[in-house]
């Protein structure tokens, strides 16, 4: 079983890069975003929770993202592995993480992450904001805050992957197809 975390700030092109991966290595996609989105849609307790801390810019609790995590997994026990995307962005949700996995038999293989420039995350989360409307996307503020809590509090996970020999770097920057090759080839070391 393949399990990538794909990782990098947000604006990195994780979602598009996602969408090119589960076609090629027949995936099933956990993106923290989408199941938040999911959550406050449908209004579950876990929605309501998450959207308090997201309106804000700052990251939903550990509890939170894994309790919708596991829901997930458990949906789909027939998997020929999972793509993380945006998950985890903390080292108690990659500890939380590796053991799920792992009590499920199926580690994680490796983590992709995207490596970006600043100025070019805000250009695109500017754009992402007029062609989405997503609302966290909208405010520079936001932006900037979301730049800052990633390299304060997410960036150290790729020191918990690079401790086990999971960490591929991949630069973020130029074609998609380009980033989907280097990509590939990290994913097909693993």
């Amino acid at each position: 079983m393949l399990n990538i975390v794909l990782f990098g700030p947000p604006g990195a092109g994780k979602g598009t890069q996602s969408e090119l991966i589960l076609k090629k290595y027949s995936l099933i996609h956990i993106s923290t975003g989408d199941l938040f989105r999911k959550h406050l849609k449908e209004g579950t307790d876990l929605g309501r929770k998450a959207q308090s801390f997201m309106d804000a810019g700052n990251l939903v609790p550990d509890e939170v993202v894994i309790g919708m995590v596991k829901d997930k997994l458990e949906e789909t026990p027939q998997a020929n592995g999972f793509i993380f995307d945006g998950f985890p962005r903390t080292n108690a949700q990659a500890t939380a993480l590796d053991k799920l996995m792992t009590d499920y038999g199926h580690p994680i293989s490796g983590m992709v992450s995207l490596e970006v420039p600043d100025e070019e995350l805000r250009k695109r989360l500017t754009l992402r904001a007029t062609t989405s409307g997503r609302v966290d996307d909208q405010d520079p503020e936001k932006i900037n805050n979301r730049i800052k809590v990633y390299y304060e509090e997410t960036k150290p996970v790729i020191d918990h992957y690079q401790a086990q020999g999971k960490y591929v770097p991949v630069h973020g920057v130029g074609t998609i197809e380009d980033i989907f090759k280097a990509i590939g080839e990290a994913v097909d070391n693993f």
